[in-house]
């Protein structure tokens, strides 16, 4: 388990700025240390722990590039078609019979090894038959449609990098490289709570004043994208003893513990004091908007980072406090949201000194991505984010955003 110290996350301002935040998780937070062989198939969403050093070439020998006639380009007449008379066939997998000498081709297919004094292909479509031999057509490069052995990754080069999140491409990769298995860090473990007297679990009947949790379910769900283990730890009521004493125990068995709901300070927002007895907390008021209200501490050396209740505003601290910190305590390599530019289709009026997330819908209008504010700017509203296709990111600076003003979209494909 990570054991950070109460005072790691020790902040003097009164508000941070999403960058702050982050540099600080980046500075006092270690990485994880601990690694464990996983064969390729269970590799998927795990952190690379070392780097991985290319065994052998790939490809591992000269090759073709495609289905043709393998020659030697010494043999090509300048300005006019040159005939080659065939002499063997090279299939994939199987390995020439005998070197090529002046004036010969040799009929090779997709993958097939190079023969022995070769160094260009002719692509089969190219070409015109006479008898036994091809006629090859003026202006061949040498070297085209040939494949070097090493082209992709040389032999003794590092192929992939400590801390890449493994997906199809790099096990794909590693397998090409002969690795049956790879070392990959332990899965941090989290520990998800709600809190709130109000809310009941989804399928009991709804009693008065009461409503569904969802902002648990939500958040389990954007854990279950990244490289963790997450743990459902059900509803915590209001009231500051028993959400203290739940956290002491749950900081015991988990690398990190999220909350949402009672970071604010209200009379019944009690998870600032529950962390504050248990341990050390840094209220940290982020300069965003939805989601201001964020509480970040340790308790017996786990960080607990409590969400606002709001689940547009929980999303959004989320990903920019949750996420990056849990990424550290994965050992991943900075991975940093994604991104897309878009042009405004809308007026907006916005304070200075707050960055602001706004919902758009991205629609394609004269060879242009447009974003189109969502209707309605509650942070409650779930359905915002279900009909709604990203956060147009407003800068601390901005104050105003007119139709045509280039924008900064973070896309719900890549990140939700």
């Amino acid at each position: 388990m990570a054991q950070l110290s109460d005072d790691c996350f020790a902040f003097g301002g009164a508000l941070m700025s999403v960058e702050e935040a982050q540099a600080l998780i980046a500075e006092r937070v270690p990485p994880a240390v601990a690694a464990e062989q996983v064969p390729l198939a269970a590799a998927r969403g795990r952190v690379l722990a070392y780097d991985l050093v290319a065994p052998i070439p790939l490809p591992p020998f000269f090759n073709a590039a495609v289905d043709g006639w393998a020659f030697r380009h010494d043999d090509l007449a300048y300005g006019a078609e040159t005939r080659l008379d065939e002499v063997g066939r090279v299939a994939a997998g199987h390995v020439p019979a005998r070197p090529v000498e002046q004036g010969q081709a040799v009929r090779v297919f997709t993958g097939a090894p190079m023969p022995y004094g070769t160094d260009t292909c002719v692509m089969q479509e190219d070409v015109r038959h006479s008898g036994r031999s091809i006629l090859v057509p003026d202006g061949l490069k040498r070297g085209a449609n040939a494949r070097p052995a090493g082209e992709d990754v040389a032999q003794g080069a590092v192929a992939l990098t400590a801390g890449r999140l493994l997906g199809p491409a790099e096990i794909g990769l590693a397998a090409a490289l002969g690795q049956r298995t790879l070392a990959v860090r332990r899965r941090p473990r989290i520990g998800v709570f709600s809190t709130g007297d109000e809310l009941m679990e989804p399928g009991a009947p709804l009693g008065p004043a009461r409503t569904y949790d969802s902002n648990r379910f939500t958040l389990l769900a954007l854990l279950g994208g990244l490289p963790c283990e997450a743990v459902d730890l059900g509803i915590l009521p209001d009231d500051r003893e028993h959400t203290a004493k739940a956290l002491a125990a749950a900081a015991d068995h988990h690398d990190l513990l999220l909350t949402s709901g009672g970071v604010s300070t209200g009379e019944e927002d009690h998870v600032r004091a529950a962390i504050e007895t248990q341990g050390r907390l840094v209220f940290w008021r982020l300069a965003v908007k939805p989601g201001r209200p964020a509480a970040m501490g340790v308790v017996a050396g786990t960080p607990v980072v409590g969400l606002p209740g709001n689940p547009v505003a929980a999303v959004v601290c989320f990903l920019h406090l949750a996420r990056p910190l849990l990424m550290r305590l994965a050992g991943a390599a900075d991975r940093p949201l994604p991104r897309v530019g878009a042009v405004a289709d809308f007026a907006y009026r916005k304070k200075a000194g707050r960055r602001e997330y706004v919902r758009v819908t991205l629609a394609t209008q004269d060879g242009q991505t447009m974003a189109r504010k969502f209707p309605r700017e509650g942070a409650g509203l779930l359905s915002s984010l279900t009909e709604s296709d990203g956060f147009a990111e407003l800068p601390e600076a901005v104050t105003a955003v007119a139709p045509g003003d280039r924008l900064t979209v973070l896309p719900f494909a890549g990140i939700l």
